[in-house]
């Protein structure tokens, strides 16, 4: 499809592009029937060439289209059989300005390295020279190349009654290389979510709710779809009479889907779970004082965690976040918990939007006097990074 939009349009000339201002000249790529496009080329993975045109902006086109692609940059033509990651010998790979010419990169001559010419059946990727060097060559700081997001909401009612809610949540990720169409080296995540509230009136005591959760997570890959992780994650919530549940643990996790606009990833771990109730948070929960309220008390668990993410980029950049974690306890077959998620965050100005979601959490053992379920509906301003 992306094909036949592009022989729909008027071959271009040079004349065509705008003024570069001192920027790289414009690469020039003719497909087998003649039509010509005017860009820069962005990348090659296999045999997929990304062009982006300065008249019918970004497709990707097979090597098989093209007759000729000709570019005034730099690029590094990286083989298949070489995998990208920080100990990977630069000089060894082929740089310099390339041009395809019946599915065949040639490379011009440089002081470095002579001419070569590299079936494209041959290579992995072609990288421009600037991505090369900061993605591959030279590895980001520990506070560089996170994106994600960060979401408040408020609300405030002061009358007879006084009620206040505030919610929160930050979701961050690094992946190494930053490129999302490199082969992964790791990924860390973070993810903080809270919700605060009060309800108050005279003579009545004081109605509270407050949960969080906050968990950490690093991936290594050991294939461009399988990692092994080490993570660890923090829930509070006396809604449950939950006063803190710490898990800690490692296992495996596999990107079942990875594709430019979704991607689905299944984890399944072996944890450590310390579960600590506190049946006098019922006191705060109902504003309700128990006549003989049960000690505090903990669970030491052995389980694992089974879980499953999922995000899509809809039409109008809208973005669709989905999570299910199910945590089974094999030493204590009541203790299992569950928690569910689900956002949906429209655009509404450059980098800032609005999330509207929902979180359920399941707790099967809490004190008596405690419910399982625990909903939260939550709407917010988001702010996105870059």
């Amino acid at each position: 499809m992306l094909i036949a939009g592009a022989v729909g349009l008027r071959a271009q000339s040079a004349n065509d592009a705008p003024a570069n201002n001192g920027k790289p000249e414009s690469d020039v790529l003719i497909f087998n029937d003649g039509e010509k496009l005017i860009g820069h080329l962005e990348r090659a993975v296999g045999t997929s060439v990304v062009f982006k045109s300065f008249m019918a902006g970004e497709i990707t086109v097979d090597a098989s289209k093209i007759k000729e692609l000709h570019t005034s940059g730099k690029f590094a033509v990286v083989g298949k059989a070489v995998t990208l990651r920080k100990n990977v010998n630069a000089p060894s790979i082929p740089q310099g300005p390339i041009s395809i010419v019946d599915q065949k990169v040639q490379l011009a001559p440089t002081p470095q390295m002579p001419a070569q010419t590299i079936p494209m059946a041959s290579t992995g990727y072609i990288i421009d020279e600037n991505t090369f060097t900061k993605d591959i060559l030279t590895r980001p700081s520990l506070f560089q190349d996170w994106k994600g997001s960060a979401t408040a909401g408020a609300s405030l009612v002061l009358a007879t009654q006084k009620n206040r809610t505030i919610t929160s949540a930050v979701s961050l990720t690094r992946t190494v290389p930053g490129e999302d169409w490199l082969q992964p080296e790791n990924r860390t995540s973070l993810n903080f979510n809270s919700a605060y509230g009060s309800l108050s009136q005279p003579n009545t005591p004081t109605i509270k709710t407050s949960l969080f959760h906050a968990d950490i997570e690093q991936d290594e890959y050991f294939s461009p779809r399988l990692y092994y992780f080490g993570s660890a994650a923090w829930d509070h919530n006396i809604s449950q009479g939950l006063d803190l549940q710490q898990t800690y643990g490692g296992g495996i996790g596999w990107t079942v889907v990875k594709e430019a606009n979704e991607q689905l990833d299944l984890k399944s771990s072996v944890d450590y779970i310390n579960q600590m109730f506190n049946p006098a948070l019922q006191a705060q929960a109902t504003g309700t004082i128990p006549v003989a309220p049960s000690p505090p008390y903990s669970n030491s668990l052995i389980g694992s965690v089974f879980s499953e993410t999922y995000s899509r980029k809809l039409p109008k950049t809208i973005l669709l976040s989905q999570f299910l974690t199910i945590t089974p306890s094999w030493n204590n077959l009541d203790a299992y918990t569950a928690n569910g998620g689900l956002n949906l965050t429209l655009p509404l100005y450059k980098r800032l939007g609005v999330t509207i979601g929902t979180i359920d959490t399941f707790v099967n053992n809490p004190p008596s006097g405690f419910k399982k379920n625990s909903f939260q509906f939550t709407a917010g301003i988001t702010y996105s990074l870059p």
